[in-house]
């Protein structure tokens, strides 16, 4: 390729010179092509530890001028094919023009503008609306990528590092390259080449670690092997970006979701040095996840970015330090010094953003000040003017919202909001009456304790006068900090909140600190909307909620009656609606319930959301991956806290049955509900961290009795007491009874606990679990817990596929790998459908991961036993055609498993019966199939096609003998007699019957005609080219074809008599409305058919049709040599001209095409069955021999295995490869 000219000082060192003029010198590498010797040894080995260009580029071309001793690089090559076009291209275009200037300083600069006009011109014409702005040397490094590890031009380069790679006790200096999906590492030292590809799909572990043998390593884990890199100079951000990397392949494992492109990404102002414009979307990608994380803001929100400042704080009257955020919809603040003051401010709320005056008290200052009168002073910002501006812009995208914190809703005073919702209810009653929700419904403005608490009368007891007591602390926070999203957030909220929310806060100060707030802010009448969208719609998810609706809090009377299972209904109707992906998942009726009791329905739905989607992810999908990951977590927390405790409870196995339930529900449904609502509380405020120092306190506090157990049921049933007597001695409410205390309590009852008291102890002791390391070890959990459940899909399917083929446990394993990583490689590398066509979680296990025809011809090529040369494509298509059950165009791994094992394990008529299928419809496409009259019949035929094994019955017809047509019509009067006797059992039976699979014989199998016994020929004669018996093979082959042939003509004869009658039944008709005739696949075209005398005998006609089709032009291009290998003259020169006058029939040829053929005419009366078929090849040893013998599955499983995963391209032809080497 063409580069931008660059100096080059030692023109010799290191390269020979191949070609020169005065003006140009082509050179190659010294080492690369013929021999090389030591020195050559020695180049390879420098170019790969100091990362040369050379290693790719081994030719280039330089530019010359008699007086200098600087030389210009203006173009390198992979090839000797490619330097040579740029040679020949400045020969005859540049030589004669540059020769005729005298100063050679015009020379150099002519050239070097030239040469910079031709790759702007390249560039320009380069398709894709995104050009990279990676810089020259990256770029080098990931065609050095592709073309060292056979990636195709999908295959993005993230980044590469230099890195030693541990073979044994041995370090490999090299470089490690990491991409989209794969993990690669390449070394060359001194004629030991290593070449390493790891798909991240398959990594179940990664871990930087010290130890004596490997000092500060990376080590990767897979299912079979783990290896080691070590010799970073910056082993953190190598790791992070693994990480990165493994946890993208993860989701994609996972969910579709992950395919798709983040295309909204920021891209920095200024190119980077070495770094690709992938890496930096990466970090932006992660900073933006710490970002939202952090402040708990949406999923499409996107950091702009930050500086240091510092904010003045009223509260404490100084200057807190910290960084600001700004990002396309928020302003926010987070203190250097934790907890200290954290600020989230909606662009929605702001009214005036102004700078101040600055002092050196006060430098470069900026006001914000907010629609509800509040204001922020930031002050100490670097590049203020630019700040401002970036505000300035968001804000005139920022649409004026009309409702935010000060709606009437979101703040405290509900008797109000009801008054007004009550007054205008009235008026507005018949605009909702057909609305499943509107404002005029109880739960539309209350909470559901509101609403059974309103006509309660007012409690003077000491328990109410301390819930006054909140209440008034939580109004003088309000009036000190600020009310709304806009509040200070400091550690005395913390402290308000592990005091306990009071109960007409809780609503408001959950949507706060969830963040839900501000989704509901911003999406108003969404769930109005969302709920007559999806009630009345019947799904999977609609009915397990139904069937859950009443198990919800059933001690609780706000769900004893309609309005709040109406209200429950909506909300997770709605919610299933929203995210089909999860849909509906156990515990998260019990998690609503408790939201209704204190929020509106449109808050409790947004709160599900922020619980969903942000807060818990993962835990509500269809294998609660998120709740399986935290529970990994806490093991581990577990051991690195109280070890004594893991090891014992390991051997039970108790962590992972009594935590799944904790985290999924929040130890809602193990706690009585006043104490688990506090712990709910601090969850709003504080994340995942709370739920887990409050198991692991749990856990401490029953130490001394767990350690004493000898089995599960004696742990679970102390954790089980423990719990149930966990009470909230502040609760104004009547006690709810807990029926899981009810049922296990025994004679004596155990002492009570305080919820206050657990809740402190969890942050004295385990206070130290920070944020940032949990997310660190979910991280490392989630790979274990992923890679476990595909483990588990696996062995769900052998189990599946066992009874249905004959392939053993481990070769079924195998194939499972081969088919998935075939899956996976071609929804990462694109293809004609998405990946969301060809995976779906929701399906069972075996017909999960699916592939499209390309796929399965590579698979078909490499694993099939019938190898047909050139022929395989077409093959393979059929046979994809039979087994595409429901014609979508993907084969899933039932589908493929159960083709592969007829041809490999079924008996010589099961492989025939296979075979023969393959040249009927549908295996037979239209397009194959010769005359117009048979693609005609093939569509226009009245009965629905049976798909896969299951052909359709042509000859069913004739089954029903005259006889018992008789029977029927004289039974008439008395079937309706018997039709009233009949009872439920006689339907159950004939219901049974039809459900019973049809065994297929082979007297079901239809006629084949003569173009479809040609192509069969074909088939035939391309499947023995690599045999040992190859002539014997051919041999038999035409003897049972010509004998087939002769079968035919005779049928032809015995049918012509039974015929008669009807051809003239039909010549009177119109053509429009002659019938085929039941017997025969090919209608009888009356146009065309010709008397024997006029077309000769069926044979010939048959053996002209395969001379003909040798005269036409290809379609398929193939090459010389291929032609050569399949068509080899000697492989046919024993079929003798008495049985078929055809020397050789190419396996590019069109045997079959609409077209009318040249001098012969195709016998449409002329057919055969699979019996004369079968009969006919039973005749010959050598055949018989071929087909009884079991193929062997494991050289070719080997075999497909040694290729690695990656599809390697052809690379353009060059005098060298580098040989490459499977670690």
């Amino acid at each position: 390729m063409w580069i931008q000219p660059e100096e080059v000082l030692l023109a010799g060192a290191l390269w020979v010179s191949e070609r020169a003029n005065p003006f140009f010198i082509l050179q190659r590498r010294r080492g690369h092509g013929r021999g090389g010797g030591l020195s050559g040894l020695l180049v390879g080995t420098l170019d790969v530890v100091l990362d040369s260009s050379a290693r790719v580029a081994p030719y280039r071309i330089l530019l010359q001028t008699a007086d200098s001793q600087i030389y210009w690089n203006i173009a390198c090559g992979s090839s000797r094919k490619e330097i040579t076009e740029h040679w020949d291209w400045l020969e005859s275009n540049l030589l004669q023009t540059i020769s005729i200037f005298d100063n050679d300083e015009d020379v150099t600069t002519f050239v070097k503008g030239k040469i910079s006009g031709i790759i702007a011109e390249e560039n320009r014409l380069k398709p894709g609306e995104e050009q990279e702005e990676d810089c020259g040397k990256f770029r080098e490094a990931e065609l050095k990528m592709r073309k060292l590890f056979g990636m195709p031009d999908e295959e993005k380069l993230v980044n590469y590092y230099s890195c030693s790679y541990w073979k044994g006790r041995v370090p490999r200096q090299g470089w490690l390259y990491l991409s989209v999906n794969h993990l690669c590492f390449y070394s060359f030292l001194l004629g030991k080449e290593v070449t390493l590809v790891v798909q991240w799909t398959e990594v179940t572990q990664l871990e930087k670690n010290a130890t004596l043998v490997f000092p500060e390593s990376i080590r990767v884990s897979t299912r079979h092997t783990e290896h080691f890199f070590s010799m970073f100079l910056n082993i953190n951000d190598t790791f992070k970006l693994m990480e990165q990397l493994a946890n993208i392949a993860m989701r994609q494992l996972l969910d579709n979701e992950a395919f798709a492109a983040d295309r909204s990404l920021p891209k920095p102002c200024k190119t980077l040095k070495n770094v690709s414009a992938l890496k930096r979307d990466l970090d932006a990608r992660a900073k933006n996840e710490r970002y939202r994380a952090m402040f708990r803001l949406m999923q499409d929100e996107r950091l702009d970015g930050h500086t240091d400042c510092t904010l003045w704080t009223p509260f404490a009257k100084m200057h807190v330090v910290g960084q600001l955020f700004i990002s396309n919809n928020y302003i926010c603040f987070n203190s250097r010094e934790e907890d200290l003051c954290q600020l989230i401010i909606p662009l929605r709320e702001v009214s005036i953003v102004e700078k101040a005056d600055s002092s050196s008290v006060l430098p470069c200052p900026v006001s914000i000040s907010t629609k509800n009168k509040m204001n922020f002073l930031f002050a100490n910002l670097k590049d203020r003017d630019f700040l401002v501006q970036r505000i300035s812009d968001f804000l005139q995208r920022t649409p004026d919202s009309s409702w935010g914190d000060t709606s009437p809703l979101s703040l405290i005073g509900h008797s109000a909001a009801s008054g007004v919702s009550s007054s205008s209810s009235a008026g507005s009653e018949s605009v909702h009456r057909g609305r499943h929700y509107h404002p005029g419904l109880p739960t539309a403005s209350q909470g559901l304790l509101q609403l059974y608490h309103r006509d309660a009368p007012e409690d003077l007891g000491p328990k109410a006068m301390k819930e006054k007591m909140k209440e008034e602390a939580w109004n003088i926070h309000f009036s000190e900090f600020g009310r709304g999203v806009c509040m200070y957030r400091t550690s005395r909220t913390r402290e308000l909140v592990l005091n306990g929310i009071p109960e007409r806060l809780r609503g408001e100060l959950w949507l706060l600190f969830s963040g839900a707030q501000n989704e509901m802010a911003t999406h108003p009448g969404y769930y109005g909307d969302l709920v007559e969208q999806a009630m009345g719609l019947c799904s999977l998810a609609t009915e397990e909620i139904e069937r859950d609706l009443h198990r919800s809090m059933p001690e609780h009377r706000a769900f004893q009656n309609e309005t709040g299972i109406a209200a429950l209904r909506r909300v997770l109707t709605a919610y299933a609606h929203r995210n089909p992906g999860i849909g509906y998942c156990q515990a998260m009726n019990i998690v609503t319930s408790v939201l209704l009791l204190y929020c509106t329905e449109e808050e409790a739905f947004w709160l599900l959301v922020a619980l969903c989607e942000r807060m818990l992810p993962d835990y509500y999908n269809t294998r609660v991956v998120g709740a399986l990951v935290d529970q990994g977590v806490f093991e581990e927390l577990t051991r690195a806290f109280l070890p004594l405790l893991y090891e014992h409870m390991q051997e039970l196995g108790v962590i992972s049955t009594i935590s799944l339930s904790w985290f999924l529900t929040l130890f809602l449904s193990v706690m009585p509900f006043d104490s688990a609502v506090l712990l709910v509380d601090c969850f709003f405020y504080e994340g995942i961290k709370v739920i887990f120092q409050v198991a692991l306190a749990v856990l401490h506090d029953n130490m001394d009795a767990l350690l004493s157990c000898s089995d599960e049921g004696e742990a679970m049933t102390i954790l089980g007491r423990y719990l149930d007597n966990v009470v909230n001695k502040q609760t104004v409410a009547p006690p709810i009874p807990h029926l899981h205390a009810l049922l296990t309590s025994g004679d004596e009852p155990p002492p009570e606990i305080d919820i206050f008291d657990l809740i402190k102890s969890s942050y004295e002791k385990f206070g130290s679990l920070r944020s940032d390391v949990i997310e660190q070890m979910r991280f490392k959990q989630r790979l274990k817990v992923i890679q476990s459940l595909e483990d588990t899909a696996k062995r769900s399917v052998v189990r599946a596929m066992m009874t249905e083929s004959a392939f053993t446990i481990e070769e079924l394993e195998e194939l499972y790998c081969i088919f998935k990583s075939k899956h996976m490689t071609s929804c990462y590398w694109g293809s004609s459908s998405s990946a969301a066509d060809r995976h779906d979680p929701s399906l069972p296990y075996l017909e999960q991961y699916r592939i499209d025809p390309v796929q399965f011809t590579q698979l078909f090529t490499a694993l099939g036993p019938w190898i047909c040369g050139g022929h395989t494509p077409t093959l393979s298509a059929r046979l994809f055609r039979l087994l595409d059950q429901n014609q979508d165009g993907l084969v899933n791994f039932k589908e493929f498993i159960t083709g592969l094992s007829g041809m490999y394990h079924g008996d010589m008529t099961e492989k025939l019966k296979l075979l023969y299928k393959l040249h009927l419809p549908p295996a037979l496409c239209p397009e194959e199939a010769e005359s117009a009259l048979e693609a005609t019949h093939f569509f226009t035929e009245d009965e629905p096609r049976e798909s896969s094994f299951l052909s359709d019955l042509d000859l069913l017809g004739q089954e029903v003998t005259s006889g018992e047509e008789g029977k029927e019509g004289g039974g008439e009067a008395d079937k309706k007699k018997e039709e009233k006797v009949k009872d439920y059992r006689y339907y159950l039976r004939m219901w049974a019957k039809e459900k019973e699979p049809k065994r297929e014989t082979i007297k079901d199998l239809p006629r084949m005609n003569q173009e479809q016994f040609i192509e069969l020929c074909k088939t035939l004669y391309n499947m023995f080219s690599e045999e040992p018996l190859e002539q014997e093979l051919y041999h038999s082959i035409a003897t049972v074809a010509s004998l087939l042939l002769r079968i035919g003509e005779v049928g032809k004869k015995f049918n012509n008599g039974t015929k008669k009658t009807e051809t003239a039944a039909t010549a009177q008709a119109p053509p429009s409305v002659q019938a085929p005739p039941p017997t025969q696949a090919p209608p009888p075209d009356l146009q065309r058919e010709e008397g024997p005398g006029e077309g000769g005998s069926g044979e010939s006609q048959v053996c002209r049709a395969l001379a003909d089709a040798q005269l036409e032009p290809a379609v398929l291009q193939t090459s010389d040599e291929e032609t050569k290998d399949d068509t080899s003259v000697s492989s046919y020169s024993v079929v003798s001209s008495g049985s078929l006058q055809c020397e050789d029939i190419a396996d590019d040829t069109v045997l079959i095409g609409g077209e009318q053929r040249r001098g012969s005419v195709l016998d449409v009366d002329w057919s055969i069955t699979f019996e004369q078929v079968l009969a006919s090849l039973l005749t010959e040893p050598p055949l018989v021999d071929y087909f009884e013998r079991k193929g062997d599955i494991q050289s070719k499983m080997a075999a497909c295995k040694a290729q690695r995963v990656v599809e390697r391209q052809i690379s353009s032809a060059s005098d060298h490869e580098l040989t490459q080497h499977s670690i």
